[in-house]
Parts: C-alpha cells; sequence; structure tokens
C-alpha cells in the first residue's frame, strides 16, 4: 500500500515516514506544498497523509486543486488547526479524514486502512479466497487455519492480487505499490516476491499473463 505524506516539520515526518513503514506502508514524503500539489498525477497513491500548515501553499488549497482536478485519492488531514470550524472546513472542502496533532501512530494506521478500504468498497477488513485469509487491519494471513508468514512486501503484494481477484497487474504497477520513490527496485524483485508467494501458497495461485502482468489464478 502506497502512502502520500506532506509534511514540513521533521519530526513528525520523520516519525511518520518510519512509523507506517514498519506498518508494511511505502511512504513517499515530501515537504512543500509545490511538490505535494503534483505527487498525485505522477503516481498511483491508496491514500494522502496531508498537513495543513505547509510553508508554502496551504494544504486546503492543494486539496481543493485535487478534487477540481478529480483525484478521488482519499485524504486524511493531518494538523494542528484543531478548532471546529477548521475541522468542517476541512472535511468540506474534500478530505475524507481530519486528525488533529498530537495524534496517536496506531491511530493514523487505523484510520488510514479504514480510508483504503472504503475507497475500494469494502467495509470488512477480512479478504478470503479459498483457504486463504487475510485481515487487513492485523495485516495477518492464514491458510487452511495456520499463520502464514510473509514478508511487509509480500503481504502488500498479496492484498494487492486478492483486493481486485480479475484484475491483471502489470510489473510496474506492483513495483509502484510496493517500492516509494526513494527506494531502489531490483530487475527481478517482482518475479522473487511471486515466486515466493507460490511456494508459500501453491503454485497455481498466482497466473502468469504474458505480456502483461500477473492474475489471482487456482483458490488454495
Amino acid at each position: 500500500m502506497r502512502i502520500l505524506l506532506i509534511e514540513d516539520d521533521p519530526h513528525i515526518g520523520d516519525g511518520l515516514y518510519h512509523g507506517l513503514a514498519k506498518h508494511g506502508f511505502a511512504v513517499d514524503w515530501l515537504k512543500t506544498g509545490k511538490h505535494g500539489r503534483d505527487a498525485l498525477s505522477n503516481a498511483p497513491y491508496d491514500a494522502v497523509v496531508l498537513d495543513l500548515g505547509l510553508p508554502d501553499i496551504d494544504g486546503m488549497d492543494i486539496l481543493a486543486g485535487w478534487r477540481q482536478q478529480r483525484h478521488d485519492t482519499p485524504v486524511l488531514i493531518l494538523t494542528a488547526r484543531d478548532a471546529l470550524p477548521d475541522r468542517l472546513a476541512g472535511l468540506n472542502g474534500g478530505a475524507d479524514d481530519y486528525l488533529c496533532k498530537p495524534f496517536a501512530l496506531d491511530e493514523v494506521t487505523a484510520r488510514l486502512l479504514a480510508l483504503v478500504r472504503r475507497s475500494k468498497g469494502r467495509a470488512a477488513s477480512l479478504l478470503e479466497y479459498g483457504r486463504l485469509k487475510l485481515d487487513t487491519s492485523a495485516k495477518s494471513a492464514e491458510l487452511a487455519g495456520e499463520p502464514l508468514a510473509l514478508t511487509q512486501r509480500e503481504y502488500v503484494l498479496l492484498e494487492m492480487l486478492l483486493s481486485q481477484p480479475k484484475h491483471i497487474h502489470s510489473r510496474a504497477q506492483i513495483e509502484d505499490k510496493l517500492y516509494g520513490w526513494d527506494q531502489e527496485v531490483e530487475s527481478n524483485a517482482v518475479e522473487v516476491h511471486i515466486h515466493n508467494l507460490r511456494k508459500k501458497i501453491g503454485k497455481d495461485f498466482i497466473q502468469t499473463r504474458r505480456g502483461l502482468g500477473y492474475q489471482i489464478g487456482t483458490a488454495p
């Protein structure tokens, strides 16, 4: 799951960047409104964490621009503006959620997961496919009732595939979900993750669509 973080405070930004990464998110952290304003047009994000008090452009102006451009990516405002009129303005201005500083990292994580679920048309946190179950809130998986040991990127890839079982995901799309813009991606990284999931779940679980990408196959 790829998150865009727009936050100019170095301490808050660093805490969110590393904290969300530990929860399995790929995070792109931008510190100015100018760079953040154009980011949704340049990469596919599952959600945005947006500060309002940026040094160059007010976060509300960035949000308004996104909505005018018909970007529907879920946006969580994270700000020190805690007055009721500010909260109402944020939600009425296109934000999907509003959280005031100071905050708990676990709450930010839970709210982001809820936003992404709703944006994909899912109310529940459980994904099931045959004997495979994936809990997107706990970020855990089990196969035939037994816990399934996955790396962070294997988990993200599995959630991506199960969320859209009929969709064919290209190699580039998978890379965009698994890695942030500042992370190096080895040429065979996606193939390695696919191989590992097949080994752990079943060799026919993921099908290769030659020239197109990968798709969920036989249910385990």
